[in-house]
């Protein structure tokens, strides 16, 4: 099972990716600030960090370029609300996805599983 880490620090936009997420067959474990998802990502196995950016304490840009020291495995899906925000990100984490808010919750399944479907077709 796919496992994902979640960072986002709107509490009800949490609960409702989390619960959308679990519903498509993910394993979520969601923290509210990229400081409570560093530790989890040096302690534990995740395939996917799915991260704001705009977070107070640490932003999902620093998160997820140390995610890349502690777990280089780790895929990286950015959301956000800001689309300043968006091209800082596509050019600090090349890599990464992002996906502007407002989605639709299909559209966000979608791209985690294209995520892992890419992944898998790389490999073979």
């Amino acid at each position: 099972m796919i496992r994902i880490l979640l960072a986002e620090d709107e509490e009800a936009m949490r609960a409702y990716l989390a619960r959308a997420l679990e519903n498509a067959g993910f394993e979520v474990v969601a923290v509210d600030r990229g400081t409570a998802a560093l530790p989890l990502l040096e302690s534990q196995h995740f395939d996917l960090l799915l991260s704001d950016i705009v977070m107070p304490e640490m932003d999902g840009i620093e998160l997820a370029q140390r995610c890349s020291e502690v777990s280089p495995g780790t895929k990286v899906i950015f959301i956000t609300g800001f689309a300043g925000v968006t091209l800082k990100a596509s050019q600090e984490a090349p890599r990464a996805k992002v996906l502007s808010k407002p989605f639709h919750l299909r559209d966000l399944v979608l791209e985690v599983q294209r995520v892992f479907d890419q992944s898998s077709q790389a490999s073979i």
